[in-house]
């Protein structure tokens, strides 16, 4: 079993390396309201401001050097400044 210290390592490490949040291929967010662990999670919090993106089809994390991190499609219309919560958990596979 991995202890809970060793995930909460890996996800400080994961915090490090996220430094953006890239909509639909092409919107970059690089501003965070929250970018922290917890118990175990990567907690990330973003404002998708109003006319950036009609509605978010592909979310992606991206590293320093542009490399995908993670990938998520969604369906989230943006009609209005949109604070988003992201967040990651760490589990032993």
């Amino acid at each position: 079993m991995i202890t809970s210290h060793y995930l909460n390592e890996m996800a400080t490490f994961t915090r490090g390396k996220v430094q953006k949040v890239v909509l639909n291929g092409s919107y970059e967010i690089t501003g965070f309201q929250i970018k922290e662990v917890s118990e175990e999670e990567l907690i990330m919090q973003y404002m998708v401001p109003n006319g950036s993106v009609a509605e978010i089809t592909l979310l992606e994390l991206k590293d320093s050097a542009d490399q995908v991190i993670s990938t998520n499609v969604v369906n989230v219309p943006i009609t209005a400044d949109s604070l988003l919560l992201h967040t990651i958990k760490l589990l032993e596979g």
